[in-house]
């Protein structure tokens, strides 16, 4: 299950190990069509992967320190190393093919 959350928190969340971030707004029709994918990978990794969403006009904080200018922007969070970031909305496949060359090796 894709969790909401905000920028308290964040740190502590973003910590707990493999984490994909999901930064959208309600009204964008992108992140609309990728809301379903993100339930979907959410399931499929249960127990390997974590998905967040943060809702960009309410935590507009969150999106001004990971420079969020286009949504949706997804953040793949590796256990250890850099994040890396998508922006646009893809496929479910393209996701998986990242999360499974990225995240999950």
């Amino acid at each position: 299950m894709v969790k909401h959350i905000t920028e308290k928190e964040f740190e502590t969340a973003a910590a707990t190990g493999t984490v994909l971030v999901d930064f959208y707004a309600d009204w964008c029709g992108p992140c609309r069509k990728v809301a379903p994918i993100m339930e979907e990978i959410a399931e499929q990794y249960d127990g390997k992967l974590i998905v967040y969403k943060v809702n960009v006009d309410n935590e507009r904080k969150l999106a001004t320190v990971f420079k969020i200018q286009s949504i949706p922007t997804v953040f793949f969070f590796p256990k250890e190393g850099q994040p890396l970031s998508q922006v646009g909305g893809l496929s479910k496949e393209e996701y998986i093919s990242i999360i499974n060359k990225y995240l999950i090796n």
